[in-house]
C-alpha cells in the first residue's frame, strides 16, 4: 500500500524569482514550490507556455495581493522561430500544417519588419490560449476541432530585434528579442512574421528573460530550490514590497496606521500620486498600497493586522522554520 506524505502548511510571505523549467506549466511549477516552501497561499504573475523557461515570480501570502502589478508589467523574451515551417500551435508542440519554401531574406527584409512590428500593433490571440469564451478556455475549443472567432487586440512592442540564423540541421531560422506590453503572444508574433516573409513560421525555444523590474539571472531554478534546505529556501524570498519597487513611500504614525489598516481615507500634505506602498512605524512595516488624490490617502490592497504581524515574525526569524509536521502531501 502506498503512503502519501502530506505536510502542513503555513504562513509564507514573499516573492520567489523562479527559472521555470521546460515541459512545465506555470501552475505546476507554482504548485511544486508551493509544496517545497510549504506555503498555505500563492500565486503566479503571468503565465508561461510549458514550452518556455525563464523568470516567473511567484507570489505567497501576502505578496499574491499586489501579484497583478506584474501581470501588468511589460516582459522581455528571447525567442527562435523555426521557417518554412507553420503548426497547429504556433510552436513545436503542435502538428505540422504546412511546409514551404524560404526565401532569401536580406538584412534591409529584416529591418523592414522590425519597423512594421514595432510600436502599437494588433494581434489575433492564439486559439491554443488560455483566453475564455463563454467561460470555456480557447485550447479546449481548439482541441475539440472548434475555430472561435477572436478579435485583434492591440499591445505595444517596446523594442524588437531580429537576425537570421541556421539551427543543427542547417535550416534557417529567425532569432527574435523583444521587449513588449502585456498581453502580447510571442507565438503569434513568431507566426505573423513567418508569414510576412512568405513561408510561415513557428516557435522552437522562447525564454523569459526580464518581467518588470525582475531579471532572469536573479532567479533560482527548481532543481537548485530542490537541493537546498529549508532555511535556505526561504532565504531566497524577497521581500512583499518587491512588488512595489515603483511606487511612492508614505510613512504614517502608530494611530493613523491602525485607521488605514481598518480601509479609512486620511488626508495627507503630498500632491496626487496614483501608486503608494504605505508603511506604518514603530515598528516599521508594510501596511498595503493606495493612492493619493486631492490630498486624501486612499487605500487600494490592504494587509491585514495578522499579515503584518506574520510578516514582521518572519523578518524576526530569519531563516527559521518550525519542525516539519507529516499531514500534507507532495504534488
Amino acid at each position: 500500500m502506498t503512503t502519501r506524505v502530506r505536510i502542513q502548511r503555513r504562513p509564507i510571505h514573499g516573492v520567489l524569482l523562479l527559472d521555470k523549467p521546460l515541459g512545465y506549466s506555470s501552475n505546476d511549477a507554482l504548485q511544486k514550490v508551493k509544496w517545497l516552501l510549504r506555503a498555505e497561499k500563492a500565486g503566479h504573475t503571468g503565465t508561461l507556455d510549458p514550452l518556455a523557461t525563464g523568470a516567473l515570480p511567484l507570489c505567497f501570502g501576502a505578496a499574491t495581493k499586489f501579484s497583478q502589478l506584474h501581470l501588468d508589467a511589460d516582459k522581455t523574451y528571447e525567442a527562435v522561430a523555426l521557417l518554412g515551417v507553420t503548426t497547429t500551435t504556433g510552436d513545436a508542440e503542435g502538428e505540422v500544417l504546412a511546409e514551404l519554401p524560404v526565401p532569401d531574406i536580406t538584412a534591409e527584409r529584416l529591418a523592414e519588419l522590425t519597423r512594421r512590428y514595432s510600436g502599437p500593433i494588433q494581434q489575433v490571440p492564439p486559439m491554443y490560449s488560455a483566453l475564455k469564451k463563454d467561460g470555456k478556455a480557447l485550447y479546449e475549443y481548439a482541441r475539440d476541432g472548434i475555430e472561435i472567432d477572436r478579435p485583434a487586440r492591440d499591445v505595444v512592442i517596446h523594442d524588437l530585434k531580429l537576425s537570421l540564423e541556421r539551427d543543427e540541421q542547417g535550416r534557417p531560422q529567425l532569432r527574435i528579442q523583444v521587449c513588449c506590453s502585456k498581453g502580447t503572444y510571442i507565438r503569434t508574433l513568431g507566426e505573423d512574421l513567418g508569414k510576412a516573409l512568405g513561408c510561415g513560421a513557428h516557435l522552437v525555444f522562447l525564454r523569459r528573460v526580464k518581467t518588470g523590474d525582475f531579471g532572469v539571472e536573479q532567479a533560482v531554478t527548481l532543481a537548485e530550490l530542490e537541493a537546498m534546505d529549508e532555511n535556505t529556501r526561504l532565504a531566497r524570498l524577497l521581500p512583499v514590497e518587491a512588488l512595489l519597487g515603483h511606487h511612492e513611500i508614505v510613512t504614517l504614525g502608530a494611530d493613523d496606521a491602525g485607521r488605514f489598516l481598518s480601509g479609512m481615507r486620511r488626508r495627507i500634505q503630498s500632491s496626487d500620486a496614483p501608486r503608494v506602498q504605505v508603511w506604518g512605524e514603530p515598528p516599521r512595516a508594510l501596511l498595503g498600497s493606495a493612492h493619493i488624490r486631492g490630498g486624501e490617502l486612499i487605500p487600494t490592497r490592504l494587509l491585514s493586522p495578522i499579515e503584518v504581524g506574520q510578516i514582521q515574525a518572519q523578518q524576526s526569524a530569519g531563516a527559521a522554520v518550525p519542525p516539519v509536521v507529516i499531514a500534507d502531501g507532495q504534488p
